[in-house]
């Protein structure tokens, strides 16, 4: 995987960020989401780099080689702490504006990046997520079923990290197969990269923060946009996993977002949640036009 790239850590003053870099031209940041790290892009990183764009894929704080923050401090994995440390991370390369492509949790950094600095996003894509706070206030009886995890990961600590960290693969590879459109869309390289990071117990850790900083901080920060009437400015792309064999539709993710953005478009993808793996083509098709 990313034969092309070259390895560095970005430093921040929240530690470093671990990230493959390759191509020339504008910069474009990629994000990954749980429970996986920077590999999730491996089908979509060299294309872009080949299409003329500078691409920097990273891991996010706390996750894959990227510096832990200190566990024991919540609020240093809100979004608002992880989007500041990436725009850290671009600055030491000389990017004071760039790009940012998001999926899931990465998409939630993406987001809070985009309206802390707007200064510094030129264009956002986020891929199937819908701003935090709304997620949780629509979730309902079978939604809050099927995203059964965000209610287990912010559990105080040790609950989740004990219960997972019997097994932590399992874990992975159950999540993934049961959220994924394709089931054999996920390489032995890529599974192996996501396995060596989620058994670490620090990062394991780390990602339960993650989730408990999504139920408490990450919905107060929401909340205090939503009533300001703060908007997202920046041209922004909103695609999601509308399922295998279905058409894809505006449907209520886009809906969300044209309440959060003055310029949002998207559409949903035919796949499941895992987009860049499941539906790299399809994902480039619409990434590469929006990004140019």
């Amino acid at each position: 995987m990313f034969t092309d790239f070259h390895e560095q850590l970005l430093s921040t003053t929240h530690g470093h960020v671990y990230a493959r870099i390759a191509g020339e031209g504008p910069p474009v940041l990629l994000l990954h989401g749980y429970p996986q790290t920077h590999a999730i892009w491996h089908r979509v990183a060299p294309d872009l780099a080949a299409a003329g764009f500078r691409v920097v894929v990273a891991d996010l704080p706390g996750y894959g080689r990227s510096a832990i923050p200190p566990l024991d401090v919540v609020s240093a994995f809100s979004k608002r702490a992880m989007a500041k440390t990436l725009v850290e991370a671009m600055a030491s390369l000389g990017h004071s504006t760039f790009m940012v492509v998001g999926h899931d949790r990465g998409a939630r950094v993406a987001y809070r990046m985009t309206l802390d600095h707007p200064e510094v996003v030129q264009r956002l894509v986020t891929l199937d997520v819908m701003p935090t706070l709304e997620t949780f206030e629509g979730l309902g009886r079978l939604g809050g079923i099927a995203a059964y995890h965000w209610y287990l990961l912010a559990q105080p600590y040790p609950l989740p990290e004990t219960l997972i960290g019997h097994d932590p693969e399992w874990f992975l590879r159950w999540s993934i197969q049961s959220w994924a459109g394709y089931k054999d869309a996920f390489t032995d390289e890529a599974i192996a990269d996501y396995v060596r990071s989620f058994s670490q117990p620090d990062r394991l850790r780390a990602s339960c923060n993650d989730y408990r900083a999504g139920a408490t901080l990450d919905c107060e920060i929401d909340a205090a946009d939503r009533d300001a009437g703060k908007k997202i400015t920046s041209p922004m792309l909103a695609l999601w996993g509308a399922g295998v064999g279905q058409s894809a539709t505006e449907g209520r993710i886009l809906s969300t977002w044209k309440r959060w953005a003055t310029n949002v478009h998207g559409e949903g993808l035919p796949c499941g949640h895992f987009i860049p793996e499941e539906a790299p083509e399809e994902l480039l098709a619409k990434l590469i036009p929006f990004l140019s």
